[in-house]
């Protein structure tokens, strides 16, 4: 019995998320204490959900604020519901002696129930249901809180005085609080409800499913934080399901069946020889199955008479779906559990032997009804059979049919295939092939090492004949039966051999094992003889990869060179394809643009011919291919790459691929202005590399999205600075491309004005040196033009000067305009603090012009925001609101909060104010605007970042205006500008 006296247990399960619910209870007992409102609450909510704790938490308040709280139970022992006002009498076992002598009208209560057996109750229960109810009405204050639990299972007496309480309300500071599953309410008691609601004497309180957090933070003590997400999946937010899963997936030192399971598990308590059969047969079969699977399940039946054992079955199922333990769909020809955890439940609560037993029964049932082979694989698993040939291959098909939707359970029953097949010569071929296989489900699960382990286990066991050369340090196999390359298996074990290495370098350059990938190739490529040629070419090209991301491709370009022209030779498409997209992106890395041109439009040609089937296997070549473009700056070809590839990658089941070119399209969306396409892209790009592992493409996928938001969120946000900082922190030390990437973002984000030395700090440790050479050449002026700004807004004009002018050259080199822009740009902000407004004006637009002509949106938006108080400035206001109008319009269009901000802050004036007269007319146009701004009230500090000046600068206009015009404090200059009208036909805010 669940009685109050348990209010003060520390070990009770804990509520959490429940405070609204709580807070409404309160304020009913608050309007029943006047004896007003509702008289009742029906709590209603699936099993598990929490309507018992939650009474019990609102009995601690109500006692809190002086109540007397009863809590009955119904139904509390099977056969229970046959006696009399069963819920109220124990509800009033919590009377002690004292309470009964204190207040006579619960005396009178508890007597009239208790008494509830005699003659009278023989005769009918109305009269003595309006003798409680009298009793109820004489309840003194504070008042009486009667808590009435699983009144599903309320006896005819407990719902007639509950019926009676609703229709004729105590006028007494009483409230009742009922709890039911309303799936196995008697339709009497629910029409009795349902009129209470309408007439407003009964209050519904429905408990939804918690919310993650809530799970997360109050019921998941010791869960590892990335177990939680799982959990609350499979529980879909009931508390009790989410604890009991915790129970049994995360505390396997403890019994089964204890705890919150055990309180799972107690209705089965009751139930008889068949139902509970039924019952474990269908948490075996596990969803929705048919009533004549659970009978083959359950009884072992597959023969005899029609109908054999199926009577017996389907009066099980009725009793139940009475229960509420299944539910039948509207035809009636499947069933499910109430809960989909529920199966899982059950089945780790039976005995080994007995769950064996019923995997075995349900795997001959399901072959016997020919079902696929992914229905039979776990209960082939389950049965734990011993070696078998056909049952690894029906786990082998299983795992083919689920690998690129679900790797991780093909990669589970791929090992089950290697547990089930012989250990004898005549499999070790096969044996070594599903290893291969089950290494490479692990990977496209995210259990990157474990693949490695795989592999690595797999390229010993796969050693070359000793007789061989190549490997000359290899001792023979020491238990004799190395049968690797003898015989007519030589060629298809070295095979093997070849793609486990091809394999295991890819796992060591997601690790950022740079070292260990090269080891590996270069070791492969110098066996002798050598892989075959479709296998060398794959080497080559992933040792080329793994140059590229080490940053040194150079060392493998000949290489490369010599693996494209072998594959063309063979009329090798895909090897070619492979080898053209890696060269491209080598090249485009290292700046030589019109190699990197000439080799991705021949790639592009290639690809385009392929079908998305023969792409699957090689979806890499578009992930090269894209970025390739995407840095060569033709993004229309990029955008549909990509586009094709992630479409492919889904559909094929390869997140590696699929992470990199959601990225490349996010970057494509970003530079085109279309900033919120690039912040779902980057996203999405997110959360699939999450669970892969590897710091690298985890930090560079958080340095996209991080540089997205920048510009998706207003100027001065401190939330994309925190997203830049994380990136940088999760690569950590590594010198790879992602890596270095990653920090040059990290210098994007830091407020310019604020702390230039950290933007230049950030900038030299990822370049190397002051012309930032270890950075990717086809970007490289881009970062020269954060690292002029840097110098600029550090007071090192001389430097800002050297550093704009490397930008030139180098854009120059390129022949890209987008970094010609990026030069142009650089160099416009020297000219600017110069003073020289006409030149910076012309080389802002040109860089404009230069962004618009690639579709690169955002840059251009951006120059033509920096244009347009320069020309301003210069004299031509018509034309600096037009450009600024042009500029505000690209930001907002693609959703660039950031540079839209910046664009309200830079605002012109109109071209028709007035000219500048008295004392102002004889200073400069450039000391005129700062006398504008600071009478505007902008700080010196302010004034600079707005006119991409240093704040020395500025402090030196200001001191020469003082000079001039004879003032000599802020507040004197802006009483100056505002009799002078200045501000008026200069500058308005934005």
């Amino acid at each position: 019995m669940d009685t109050f006296a348990d209010r003060g247990r520390a070990d009770r399960a804990p509520l959490v998320g429940r405070a609204r619910e709580l807070d409404r209870l309160d304020g009913l007992l608050g309007c029943r204490a006047a004896a007003v409102g509702p008289v009742a609450v029906d709590v209603t909510g699936e099993p598990g959900i929490g309507k018992s704790r939650l009474l019990t938490e609102f009995a601690v308040r109500a006692r809190g604020r002086g109540a007397t709280v009863l809590r009955g139970r119904a139904g509390t022992a099977e056969g229970d519901g046959g006696t009399p006002f069963q819920a109220v009498l124990d509800a009033c076992a919590d009377l002690d002696h004292g309470k009964r002598a204190a207040v006579p009208a619960l005396a009178e209560l508890a007597r009239l129930v208790e008494e509830a057996n005699g003659r009278e109750a023989r005769q009918g229960h109305g009269a003595l249901v309006r003798r409680i109810g009298a009793a109820l009405g004489r309840v003194p204050g504070p008042g009486l809180v009667l808590l009435l639990d699983d009144l599903h299972r309320a006896d005819p007496a407990t719902a007639a005085l509950l019926d009676h309480l609703l229709r004729h309300p105590p006028h007494a500071p009483v409230l009742v609080v009922t709890a039911r599953r309303e799936r196995q309410t008697p339709p009497a008691l629910a029409s009795s409800l349902a009129r209470a609601a309408d007439s407003g004497a009964l209050a519904g309180l429905d408990l939804g499913p918690l919310e993650p957090e809530d799970c997360a933070g109050g019921l998941a003590p010791g869960v590892p934080p990335e177990a939680v997400q799982e959990l609350y999946a499979a529980s879909g937010g009931n508390p009790l399901y989410f604890r009991a899963l915790a129970h049994t997936r995360h505390r396997r030192d403890e019994a089964p069946g204890t705890g919150p399971v055990a309180v799972l598990l107690d209705e089965l308590t009751p139930l008889g020889p068949m139902e509970r059969a039924v019952v474990e047969a269908a948490a075996v079969l596990g969803g929705r199955v048919t009533s004549e699977l659970v009978t083959a399940v359950a009884t072992d039946r597959h023969g005899g008479a029609p109908g054999d054992g199926q009577e017996a079955v389907d009066a099980a199922l009725r009793a139940l779906a009475g229960r509420d333990l299944v539910r039948p769909d509207q035809d009636g020809r499947t069933l499910g559990p109430r809960h989909p955890a529920l199966p899982e439940l059950v089945r780790g609560a039976l005995d080994p032997w007995r769950r064996r037993e019923l995997h075995r029964r349900a795997a001959a049932a399901l072959a016997r009804a020919g079902a696929p082979a992914t229905a039979r694989a776990p209960h082939l698993v389950g049965a734990a059979a011993g070696p078998d040939a056909e049952t690894a291959a029906v786990l082998v098909e299983a795992a083919e049919r689920t690998g690129t939707v679900d790797p991780a359970r093909a990669a589970h029953w791929l090992q089950a295939a290697l547990d089930h097949l012989p250990d004898t010569p005549e499999h070790r071929a096969g044996r070594h092939e599903l290893t291969l296989r089950r290494a490479q489900a692990l990977g496209a699960a995210g259990r990157v090492a474990e693949s490695r382990d795989v592999l690595h286990h797999l390229i010993d066991t796969c050693r070359p004949d000793p007789g061989r050369t190549g490997y000359p340090d290899e001792p023979d196999d020491p238990d004799g039966t190395d049968d690797t390359t003898r015989g007519a298996g030589s060629e298809h074990t070295a095979g093997i051999r070849t793609s486990a290495v091809l394999l295991c370098a890819f796992m060591e350059r997601h690790l950022g094992r740079y070292p260990e990938a090269d080891a590996l190739l270069r070791r492969e490529l110098e066996r002798s003889p050598g892989p075959r040629d479709g296998l060398r070419t794959g080497l080559v090209v992933e040792w080329g990869a793994r140059a590229l991301f080490a940053t040194r491709y150079p060392e493998v370009r000949e290489e490369v060179a010599r693996a494209l022209d072998e594959a063309r030779r063979r009329r090798d498409e895909a090897g070619t394809a492979e080898a053209l997209t890696l060269s491209a992106l080598g090249e485009a890395y290292e700046g030589e643009t019109v190699i990197a041109r000439a080799r991705a439009k021949e790639a592009a040609a290639l690809t385009d011919t392929f079908t998305d089937g023969r792409l699957a296997d090689h979806v890499e070549s578009l992930v090269r291919l894209g970025w390739t473009e995407a840095f060569l700056e033709e993004y229309g070809a990029a955008d549909r790459h990509t586009a094709r590839g992630i479409v492919v990658a889904r559909r094929a089941g390869r997140p590696f691929a699929l992470s990199q070119l959601l990225l490349c399209s996010a970057y494509v969306h970003f530079l085109t202005g279309n900033v919120g396409a690039a912040l779902d892209l980057a996203e999405e790009s997110l959360t699939v590399a999450r669970p892969l592992g590897g710091t690298e493409l985890l930090g560079f996928s958080r340095a996209i999205r991080a540089t997205v938001l920048l510009h998706a969120l207003p100027l001065g946000s401190p939330e994309a600075l925190a997203a830049a900082e994380e990136a940088a922190a999760t690569v950590g030390t590594a010198q790879s491309w992602w890596a270095t990437q990653a920090r040059c973002m990290l210098a994007h984000s830091v407020p310019l004005g604020q702390d230039p030395h950290r933007v230049r700090g950030a900038l030299l440790r990822a370049g190397g040196d002051r012309d930032l050479s270890r950075l990717q050449a086809s970007l490289r002026p881009g970062y020269l033009e954060l690292l002029a700004g840097a110098a600029l807004a550090a007071g090192d004009l001389p430097e800002a000067e050297r550093v704009a002018r490397r930008a030139l050259a180098e854009a120059a080199r390129l022949g890209l305009p987008v970094q010609r822009g990026a030069a142009r740009r650089a160099w416009g902000r020297v000219l600017a603090h110069r003073g020289e407004s006409a030149a910076a004006a012309e080389a802002f637009t040109e860089a404009a012009r230069e962004c618009a002509g690639s579709g690169a949106g955002l840059r251009e938006a951006h120059s033509l925001l920096l244009a347009a108080p320069q020309v301003q400035a210069a004299g031509d206001g018509a034309r600096a609101a037009a450009l600024w109008r042009r500029g505000r319009r690209l930001a907002a269009d693609g959703g660039a909060r950031m540079l839209v901000d910046l664009a309200d802050r830079t605002r012109p004036a109109p071209p028709d104010g007035g000219a500048p007269d008295g004392r102002l007319s004889v200073l400069t146009p450039r000391e005129r605007e700062i006398s504008v701004l600071v009478a505007e009230g902008l700080t010196n500090q302010a004034v600079a970042d707005r006119l991409c000046l240093s704040p020395r600068t500025v402090e030196s206009h200001v001191a020469r205006v003082y000079r001039k015009t004879g003032v000599e404090t802020r507040a004197g200059l802006a009483s100056l500008v505002v009799r002078t009208g200045v501000g008026e036909g200069q500058f308005s805010r934005g």
